[in-house]
C-alpha cells in the first residue's frame, strides 16, 4: 500500500478518536481536510455556488451525526462521499419537487399564512422554551460567528461578503457556519426530546 494511503488512513483513525472523545480541534480538523473536496464534487454536481455550499454544510451535518455508525470498512474519504452523493440527490429531487409545486400553483390559491395569534397557551411556551436553548447555544460561540449565522441565512449573503463584513477568512466563515448551525440543531433535538418525554411521562401518569 503507497506510504500516502497509509499516512492518510493514520490520520483519519486519530481524527476519529478525537471525534469519539469530543475534541472540537478535532470536528475543525477534519472539516477543514475535507471540505474543499466535498465541495469540489457538490459545484461539479449541481452548478450552483451558493446551493453546493448550502448542500456541503448538510454533509457535514450528516458526517458528524453518523460518526459513531461509522466503521472503517472503506476510506473515510469514501464513506464521506458516499454521504455527499445522497445529499445531492436529495437536492436535485427537492428542487424538481419544489418546481412542480410551483407550476401547479394559481395565482387565486396564495393565502396569508397563520399568525401566532392562534397558537395556545402550550405552544407559545413551548417556542419560549426553543428559543431559550438556542440563545444558550449561541453563547457559546464569539460575537463574529452569531454574526456571520445572520448574514447568511437572514440576509442570504454568500460567503466572500460574509469574510468581508467580519474580516475572516471564506475558510473560517464556512467553518463557523458549521459549526454554529450543529449547535442549533443540537439544542433543537434536545429540545424536541425533552418534549417527548414530557408527553410520555403525561401519558404514563393518566
Amino acid at each position: 500500500m503507497p506510504q500516502a494511503i497509509v499516512y492518510r488512513e493514520r490520520c483519519d483513525r486519530e481524527l476519529l478518536e478525537g471525534i469519539r472523545q469530543g475534541r472540537e480541534e478535532s470536528f475543525t480538523q477534519l472539516y477543514d481536510c475535507y471540505f474543499p473536496r466535498v465541495y469540489a464534487f457538490t459545484s461539479r454536481r449541481l452548478r450552483n455556488r451558493a446551493d453546493a455550499e448550502e448542500v456541503t454544510q448538510e454533509v457535514f451535518t450528516a458526517v458528524f451525526r453518523s460518526l459513531p455508525s461509522f466503521r472503517g470498512e472503506s476510506q473515510l474519504l469514501t464513506w464521506i462521499f458516499g454521504i455527499a452523493r445522497n445529499t445531492i440527490n436529495n437536492q436535485i429531487r427537492r428542487e424538481r419537487s419544489a418546481d412542480e409545486r410551483l407550476a401547479e400553483i394559481e395565482p387565486g390559491d396564495v393565502h396569508a399564512g397563520a399568525s401566532t395569534a392562534s397558537w395556545t397557551p402550550e405552544e407559545h411556551l413551548e417556542l419560549q422554551r426553543c428559543v431559550v436553548l438556542l440563545e444558550e447555544q449561541l453563547g457559546l460561540v464569539a460575537p463574529w460567528q452569531v454574526d456571520a449565522f445572520r448574514l447568511r441565512h437572514e440576509q442570504d449573503l454568500p460567503i466572500g461578503e460574509i469574510a468581508r463584513r467580519t474580516q475572516r477568512s471564506g475558510d473560517a466563515v464556512r467553518s463557523s457556519l458549521y459549526r454554529v448551525k450543529r449547535l442549533l440543531i443540537e439544542a433543537v433535538e434536545t429540545h424536541a426530546a425533552a418534549s417527548a418525554g414530557t408527553s410520555s411521562g403525561s401519558w404514563g401518569a393518566a
